[in-house]
């Protein structure tokens, strides 16, 4: 089985003012956030996470860009998309 993708959707930037700064602007993955998605093993783990960062994004707003650049990355990778941003679109 393939290994679940991460929500990252490879921008990395941190260039905000005020709170939001220490989210990415392309995923809302804090930097520890990003440090802990990269040990997560198990499948039912990372779909958790991408639901707790899909409910992060949705409380912060101006992330609309994100599921399409995730379901993009998962099909160039070949690996399977969070089954929680399957059924949200």
């Amino acid at each position: 089985m393939a290994k679940q993708s991460s929500p990252c959707v490879g921008v990395c930037k941190f260039r905000r003012s005020g709170p939001a700064g220490d989210h990415c602007i392309g995923c809302s993955m804090t930097k520890d956030q990003k440090d802990l998605s990269k040990k997560i093993k198990k499948r039912s783990t990372m779909e958790a996470f991408v639901a707790l960062v899909m409910a992060q994004q949705s409380q912060m707003g101006r992330y609309t860009h994100w599921r399409a650049a995730y379901l993009k990355r998962c099909l160039k990778k070949g690996r399977p998309a969070a089954k929680v941003v399957r059924k949200a679109g």
